[in-house]
């Protein structure tokens, strides 16, 4: 009686341990690449409207749009012509992403290679091949459409 008692104890608690992974589970793939960014303290905005899809894994983010996105931001009075390729991505940790690949910015007259953004407070940082410029975090309230 003992044994069977203690079987049905293991029994129950596996059960409830695989029913608690597998929501665990579901809740994470039900999540966008837009959640993905708010959990990590940066704006939905960063991304622009569209994604496709995005994978995650250790700690790299990877995120697919429908084809390479074109777009105008005005930021601190200055207007950024930004493009994403089909696939972007970093290294993405609570407020900053690092190792950005896939997008460049239009800068005067050359494109650049932009390779981080931070977060400190309400500012964001963005790392345009060296020149950093900063900006409000609420510069980044709407996520861009592609031209």
């Amino acid at each position: 009686m003992h044994h069977l008692l203690l079987l049905v104890l293991v029994a129950s608690i596996l059960q409830a341990a695989s029913s608690s992974t597998a929501n665990s589970t579901a809740d994470a793939a039900s999540a966008t690449a837009y959640d993905i960014l708010e959990q990590n303290q940066l704006p939905r905005a960063l991304l622009p409207l569209g994604v496709k899809s995005y994978v995650l894994h250790e700690g790299v983010l990877t995120v697919t749009l429908p084809g390479e996105c074109n777009f105008f931001l005005t930021l601190g009075g200055d207007q950024y012509h930004f493009k994403y390729g089909s696939s972007i991505g970093g290294v993405i940790k609570p407020g900053s992403i690092t190792e950005v690949h896939g997008v460049r910015v239009f800068v005067k007259t050359e494109w650049l290679g932009f390779a981080e953004v931070k977060r400190v407070g309400d500012q964001l940082t963005l790392d345009i091949q060296g020149n950093l410029q900063t900006f409000p975090v609420s510069s980044f309230t709407h996520s861009p459409k592609c031209n």
